[in-house]
């Protein structure tokens, strides 16, 4: 393998795919091309003046984006309704006094 190919090989694994930019009057003109291509996955950043103004993404990825996230907690309940603490190799009885150090601590002068 040459350097060329290693380089084009870290540059695929490692760096995100830009999204493309077009002026707004650009994008108004093409604007079915740029939805066929927003529907397949690209995003596409709008300018005015040179200045990203706007981004045009699929809706899938807007629902996404849009979701409402699971807090720990809630995450959290869910695992233990699907889980039980034997099935991951945790004794649920010894758990509770190995993660809290019962120890006084340090001493700090006051």
């Amino acid at each position: 393998m040459s350097v060329s190919d290693l380089d084009q090989m870290y540059t695929w694994m490692y760096i995100p795919e830009m999204a493309q930019r077009y002026a707004i009057a650009e994008a108004r003109a093409n604007l079915p091309t740029l939805i066929d291509e927003v529907e397949g996955g690209a995003a596409i950043e709008l300018t005015r003046r040179g200045e990203v103004v706007a981004v045009m993404i699929s809706v899938s990825e807007y629902e996404r984006l849009r979701s409402r996230r699971v807090g720990f907690h809630e995450a959290y309940q869910q695992f233990l309704k699907k889980h039980s603490p034997e099935d991951v190799g945790v004794d649920a009885a010894a758990f509770a006094k190995q993660t809290r150090d019962r120890s006084p601590g340090r001493k700090v002068p006051v």
